[in-house]
């Protein structure tokens, strides 16, 4: 009876050998279980979802780089063509600042022409000549035939005039007594001697009776001074107050407009430049004044 017992434990410890030893080989045999080939296929799938995720972050990223450069590119041209028109705003403003210049430097000779000023008048610095150029101002006593007179909108010795045209003198002593008024003699230029055949105009209509000039001179003083308000209102009194004055009148309502288109009033100015072409066609003015209507 114990060998019996003792056969059968030989036997089952022969078969529990026998059945791990073929374990492997039986797997080798028939390739990896359903688990393995489970476990294989989740990590690939792994793999190829996370290799998908790369992909796509990787084309956000090329596609912000390339909205950046393209950003980048548009700023860049954009502050090429604002400097491009800073450049030309500046050459436009340094045109006007010419013409300005030029403009204001001929109103000044033709005052001085009409004062009878000549060269003593600082035309050059009105207009033309740079600020650097100016000369100190000079007592009425000391100053003398062709020195510069102070720049339009002061006047010398320190002198000023505020927004409203009122001047305050700064001449270190009163005018020469004998400082004749300029301009030209009342009552001469534009009328044909008393007479025979002398009572005509110039433009071959009678003549009125000789217009007090005194209040035109004064105008062309105001304005000779930069006093452009008060000579204004100065010039539109005596045309209205003499509007038989062929001579004197439209150049009187041309200065107006004139000093309305300095102010850069065009519209204002166009009206009485063309008051000047209707009143007074035959006029001197006239053409000068048809310039201008088309300037403004």
């Amino acid at each position: 009876m114990g060998n019996e017992v003792m056969m059968i434990q030989r036997i089952a410890v022969s078969v529990l050998a026998l059945s791990l030893f073929c374990s492997p080989a039986s797997a080798q045999l028939f390739g990896p279980s359903d688990e393995e080939k489970a476990r294989e296929a989740f990590q690939t799938n792994g793999v190829r979802d996370l290799q998908g995720v790369t992909q796509q972050q990787d084309v956000r990223i090329k596609g912000l780089e390339d909205k950046v450069q393209g950003l980048t590119q548009s700023l860049s041209q954009a502050t090429g063509a604002n400097e491009e028109l800073g450049h030309q705003i500046q050459i436009q403003n340094d045109k006007i600042d010419k013409m300005q210049k030029d403009f204001a430097y001929r109103l000044c000779t033709l005052s001085a022409q009409q004062l009878g000023a000549g060269d003593s008048m600082n035309c050059a610095a009105a207009g033309t000549a740079s600020a650097g150029a100016a000369v100190a101002p000079q007592p009425y006593s000391q100053m003398r035939p062709g020195d510069p007179l102070p720049p339009i909108g002061a006047v010398g010795g320190g002198g000023t005039i505020d927004a409203t045209g009122n001047v305050t003198s700064g001449f270190t002593d009163a005018p020469p007594a004998n400082l004749s008024p300029r301009g030209r003699p009342p009552g001469t230029l534009g009328t044909l001697p008393a007479g025979p055949g002398g009572g005509a105009s110039l433009n071959g209509s009678l003549a009125g009776p000789p217009a007090d000039t005194a209040q035109y001179d004064q105008a062309m003083n105001l304005m000779g001074r930069a006093q452009y308000d008060e000579a204004s209102a100065a010039f539109r009194a005596y045309a209205d107050a003499n509007p038989g004055d062929t001579d004197l009148a439209p150049q009187a309502i041309y200065w107006v407009a004139n000093i309305s288109f300095i102010h850069q009033d065009y519209a204002p100015a166009a009206r009485t430049f063309a008051e000047v072409i209707k009143k007074y066609p035959k006029s001197a003015r006239a053409p000068d004044a048809m310039l201008k209507l088309a300037q403004s």
